[in-house]
């Protein structure tokens, strides 16, 4: 029996919420920790790398207890309910921080929750894409559902990118009291919202989950973080995609930290949320239209080898023609959309392409050692996109440490030019850090992958031909015997 439409937008609809909490948390709690709630950057460098590398080893714990787990109402949608309920709770509390704490209980209040974030999102998003083989048919109604819910999720994370910083501020003046700073307006804005964020993540959620029904008790299988370092180990080609993933995640997620930063400190003006909003609306419209739509249109011309250095490429000239833009005397917000369009259109495509090299080494490893290690290998993606992250925060904390980028307004400010009180500098050592990192970790990802990646389209024909001869063989040799 085919998916109904309700079920599979039922489905996408927990794609939408659940993408919503990840964008939330992962672009704004090092703003809010650090320039609302004076959070010194080095101590949420340390929380925000110590908590994703942990939360990135904590995924295959959580697969197993999944795969263990049986109900009657399934292995899966309990804990989907489960971690979706305790998550919201957790992320209303993050950015809910009570602003009487010391220094040193902001810290742990800090680590406390965003750690306790991470543990309670994996509770939920392991069980959400693992459900699929749970209630789809397979083939093709597997993999348009599998589409309809990444594209789901691009959606739910471009809604919090366009509409958080004037949502925040609206939420903020609307309950806040007369005469408030701006820093006090953000730290209640931020309050309101994640609780409108949360509640709209359950909801979504559990719709999903009365909408959805596990056809069958399904084996889900896992990989051990042990068995992800030894496919590495005995897969070269999956070491070369990963290192790749690895090293280009960082370059974008460094931006993508700091990029508020910039406009609130460089580009400036007491319009500066309005600017950033206009910016990554477009931004994240460029980077959905460009998986679903550009990637598709250039693979009918170049291979997906073509592809990624074209992709690189893109982005390169995106993070130059920012440095030089922001260095000029321009302020006209629109001007900023013409490397916003090379950066998060190089963004989405690199995020498909890399997912196709990842699914490559399946067969290469099973041609090369004789094995497939399909979850293995998918797991590492997670994995390695949670370790890039926390790298990247790291270092983006850093930048601002080093750089000393804070909101000290006064009581009552409420119209803030931030960029007036900072030295010319600080605006160089920012522009530099968010452009001059990526270019170098991205012009690293060109010659790492030209030298270590060789499954051309030719070499996957060949080695697919290979694997149907080897089979055939098997099978001959079986039926002698």
């Amino acid at each position: 029996m085919k998916l109904s439409g309700a079920a599979k937008a039922s489905y996408g609809l927990g794609a939408v919420g659940k993408d919503m909490v990840y964008m939330l948390s992962a672009t704004y709690v090092l703003y809010y920790f650090q320039d609302i709630m004076g959070v010194s950057a080095a101590a949420m460098g340390v929380i925000l790398m110590v908590a994703r590398v942990f939360d990135a080893f904590n995924d295959p714990i959580m697969g197993a207890v999944v795969a263990k787990t049986k109900t009657k109402w399934g292995k899966f949608r309990p804990w989907l309910l489960i971690g979706t309920l305790t998550n919201a709770v957790v992320l209303a509390l993050m950015f809910t921080a009570p602003p009487t704490l010391t220094p040193s209980g902001m810290i742990a209040y800090a680590a406390v929750t965003y750690i306790l974030w991470g543990v309670t999102y994996t509770m939920m998003d392991i069980p959400y894409w693992s459900m699929i083989p749970a209630f789809t048919e397979g083939g093709k109604e597997r993999e348009g559902l599998t589409t309809l819910a990444r594209s789901c999720a691009g959606v739910g994370s471009a809604l919090i990118t366009i509409v958080t910083v004037m949502s925040v501020s609206a939420l903020g003046k609307f309950f806040g009291a007369a005469g408030i700073s701006d820093r006090e307006i953000e730290r209640i804005g931020f309050s309101y919202f994640s609780i409108i964020v949360a509640v709209l993540f359950i909801l979504f959620t559990v719709i999903c989950c009365i909408n959805v029904k596990e056809k069958s008790t399904v084996e889900m299988k896992t990989a051990t973080i042990r068995e992800m370092f030894r496919a590495l180990i005995q897969n070269d080609q999956a070491m070369a995609v990963v290192v790749a993933i690895v090293i280009v995640n960082c370059s974008i997620y460094i931006t993508s930290n700091l990029v508020i930063y910039f406009f609130k400190y460089d580009f400036g003006g007491t319009g500066w949320k309005g600017d950033y909003t206009l910016f990554s609306t477009f931004g994240g419209g460029m980077q959905i239209l460009a998986m679903m739509l550009l990637y598709p249109f250039l693979r009918r011309f170049f291979t997906s080898m073509q592809i990624y250095f074209v992709s690189t490429g893109m982005a390169i000239c995106g993070y130059i023609s920012l440095l030089i833009l922001a260095s000029t005397s321009m302020n006209n917000v629109f001007l900023l959309f013409i490397p916003a369009f090379f950066i998060f259109s190089a963004n989405g495509m690199l995020a498909v392409i890399t997912t196709v090299f990842l699914a490559n080494t399946v067969d290469y490893g099973d041609f090369k050692n004789n094995r497939r290690d399909e979850s293995v290998i998918f797991s590492m993606q997670t994995f390695v996109v949670k370790l890039a992250s926390g790298v990247s925060a790291l270092i983006a904390s850093v930048a601002l440490q080093v750089l000393a980028l804070s909101n000290d307004t006064e009581e009552g400010a409420t119209l803030v030019d931030y960029s007036a009180g900072v030295s010319l500098a600080q605006k160089m050592g920012l522009r530099m850090w968010m452009t001059i990192i990526p270019i170098a970790g991205l012009v690293f990802a060109i010659f790492w992958f030209k030298n270590k990646y060789i499954l051309t389209d030719e070499k996957l024909q060949e080695i697919s031909v290979k694997l149907v001869e080897r089979k055939t063989s098997e099978i001959e040799q079986g039926n002698n015997n």
